[in-house]
């Protein structure tokens, strides 16, 4: 099949869709990837790309056309609504010359964020009359107001609207978590439409180059985005309460436009027991993994993220290390269920610092348990071979498959 993934990051940005598009061409499928010039965590262009370098290239076999954008800088107010927009803009002007000069079989849109992503799939999709298959991995207009802090109703009504138009364009929605299911359907009927796709765990190649020894002690290590949704007020509030503790050390891998004011916080809270040590290439994270007595996640308490289970809890359980979360709704049932480690409400950062206290002192035989049980549930729920078969067979026309 000729297969075109629509999405607005993409290798060298570390995101699972890489992976996904790598292995459709490896299983000889034609893929090509419609995607923007990478400026993801930093703000700005990565390295040997911009306006005029490397706007086209072939990676593996795949394909790859990058839009312009404005990059997204601190991520923050205009500068992310410039970027989101002008990625819209210039991939639908693409998509266009895309749907009359070029023929595909199916579109895949990888929906981080926005969901105007969706806009240049649904252009290719109506103009060559083909199957669009829209993998979920963020509610909108939901998210605008919970991570984005934006309430206007005018805005939130235009973006409700276009969601439900381009649910409405897709063959199949996809969704990442189960819990997202009901709130699609609340925007019309597309209970047919619906499969559940979770992300798989990574398949990369491990490196412990360049990974920095970790303090002595109980290290708690959280990886990834460091945004407003994963509310850091509460996490650092925690590091506070348990500063005066030796012992116990915070340590946070990862970058994002919470990053600066956490480095703040920190050192006018004179926060000796938190490290910050910055972004670091997604092949680093199984040393961190490993070097962790804790792997930590946190979200905050909006409704929304509710329904959400974050992509590095599939990560954390793979790798055989404890979770402990502050979380509500899905992810927490989910840990629940692998019995992969503790968790306690979004925003109780009492509760947190209690837990973390409690387990520093925990019998190790009891810690190593845990790990192992959240390794078995993802061995046997998040194998990259079966989600990519699952992926195929979506593909095939006239599937008839259900959640």
């Amino acid at each position: 099949m000729k297969i075109l993934i629509v999405t607005p990051h993409f290798y060298p940005e570390s995101f699972r869709c890489n992976e996904m598009a790598f292995e459709l061409q490896r299983r000889g499928h034609k893929v090509s990837v419609m995607t923007a010039i990478p400026d993801y965590p930093a703000g700005k262009f990565f390295d040997g790309y911009g306006i005029f370098k490397k706007r086209r290239e072939v990676i593996n076999g795949v394909t790859i056309h990058r839009s312009m954008i404005i990059p997204r800088g601190s991520g923050r107010g205009r500068r992310i609504a410039l970027n989101y927009l002008s990625y819209t803009f210039f991939a639908s002007i693409k998509a266009f010359w895309f749907g009359i000069t070029r023929k595909y079989d199916a579109v895949i849109i990888h929906e981080t964020s926005p969901v105007m992503v969706g806009i240049p799939a649904t252009i290719v999709s109506k103009m060559q009359r083909i199957p669009q298959l829209f993998w979920v991995l963020d509610l909108w207009p939901e998210s605008l107001s919970a991570a984005g802090g934006i309430n206007n109703k005018t805005i939130l009504r235009i973006f409700d609207s276009l969601t439900r138009w381009l649910y409405k364009n897709s063959s199949k929605i996809l969704i990442g978590s189960k819990g997202f299911k009901n709130s699609i359907c609340k925007k019309g009927d597309f209970e047919e439409k619906i499969q559940y796709f979770p992300y798989w765990v990574d398949n990369i190649e491990a490196s412990v180059e360049g990974v920095p020894l970790l303090p002595k002690g109980f290290n708690v290590v959280f990886t990834g985005n460091m945004g407003e949704a994963q509310d850091f007020n509460n996490v650092l509030e925690t590091a506070k309460i348990l500063k005066d503790n030796d012992y116990i050390n915070f340590i946070f891998v990862g970058d994002g436009r919470k990053k600066k004011w956490i480095e703040n916080f920190v050192k006018e809270n004179n926060l000796h027991n938190v490290y910050c040590l910055g972004h670091y290439p997604l092949a680093n994270m199984p040393e961190f993994y490993r070097r962790a007595d804790i792997l930590f996640l946190s979200l905050n308490s909006s409704p929304v993220f509710s329904l959400t289970v974050p992509a590095k809890l599939q990560s954390y359980m793979a790798s055989g290390k404890p979770v402990v979360a502050m979380i509500n709704g899905e992810g927490r049932d989910l840990i629940k269920e692998a019995d992969c480690g503790w968790s306690v409400p979004a925003a109780h950062h009492k509760e947190l610092a209690d837990l973390i206290l409690k387990l520093s002192k925990e019998d190790q035989q009891i810690l190593r348990m845990r790990g192992e049980n959240g390794k078995l549930y993802s061995e046997l729920n998040y194998n990259f071979t079966k989600c990519i078969d699952k992926l195929e067979k979506m593909l095939m026309p006239n599937n008839k498959m259900r959640f």
